[in-house]
């Protein structure tokens, strides 16, 4: 007999990931939609597991997501995305002592960016701003490749662009909004020393990718169960809050046109 049990596969780029999947694990059960989740180290293998079709649903960053559509022509489904990832934005900080007051003073300067499989911190900052003007090449890059396969998700690398900008190492620095926005909130930003010089366009985040070939059954089950999941109802909002949502929202996919571009760009795929 066929399994009808959905596997999907996450990341485990934190403890929280764990409570977060057995959450939902049993919220799906509550709905009668059998799931269960296998964790991996990496996304790359988590991307080629679901190529391969060992697992049916992939939980990815953008940086798996296009490399999944990449690899599919076209044809994988995206299932579903947070509120939160729709218009996710970057910064560029730099300074106050630096001097620099538009993108082009940013020539001549170090600039820290993030791990190299950042979207958030490294990929789409420099593809934004090469697109604005700036010649990269008049820039010096200082890069922190902390956590790589992980897609920036810790956040570390984010963390290591705040303290060379706090201890003078790099004069501007690129990192994402949320990370921006949790420092400040915790303390951790000296705003007499870091400014805001710019912020990025919008660009999306995470999206739960499956093969075109997944049994229609399973991509209807999963997207009733998700969907399902209210904030309204504080058993959901407990596990929506850990990862980071107020509402599960339909997939759209022109919120990666940037990082397409990029990668062609910097022949990052």
């Amino acid at each position: 007999m066929a399994d009808n049990t959905i596997l999907l596969g996450a990341v485990a780029y934190d403890a929280k990931v764990v409570p977060i999947w057995e959450g939902i694990r049993e919220h799906f059960r509550k709905q009668d939609v059998p799931m269960d989740f296998c964790l991996f180290s990496n996304y790359e293998r988590q991307v080629e597991s679901l190529l391969a079709g060992h697992i049916d649903i992939a939980w990815n960053t953008p940086l798996a997501h296009v490399r999944v559509r990449k690899r599919t022509g076209g044809k994988s489904l995206s299932l579903g995305m947070r509120d939160s990832d729709r218009d996710f934005r970057s910064r560029v900080i730099v300074r106050r002592d630096a001097g620099i007051r538009t993108i082009r003073d940013l020539a001549g300067k170090t600039l820290a960016v993030g791990s190299r499989d950042s979207t958030q911190a490294r990929i789409l900052p420099l593809h934004f701003l090469k697109a604005e003007g700036l010649d990269l090449s008049t820039v010096k890059l200082l890069a922190f490749d902390t956590d790589v396969g992980k897609h920036g998700d810790t956040g570390t690398s984010e963390l290591d662009v705040l303290k060379a900008l706090h201890e003078g190492r790099a004069q501007a620095g690129t990192v994402g909004d949320l990370i921006w926005v949790l420092e400040q909130a915790a303390g951790r930003v000296d705003t007499a020393r870091l400014e805001v010089l710019w912020t990025t366009p919008g660009f999306d985040h995470c999206m739960f990718d499956a093969l075109p070939t997944l049994n229609p059954g399973k991509v209807e089950a999963f997207k009733k169960g998700l969907f399902a999941m209210k904030w309204e109802n504080p058993e959901h909002r407990r596990i929506l809050e850990l990862e980071g949502l107020k509402q599960w929202m339909p997939p759209r996919e022109e919120g990666y046109a940037s990082l397409v571009a990029a990668l062609d760009e910097q022949k990052g795929w």
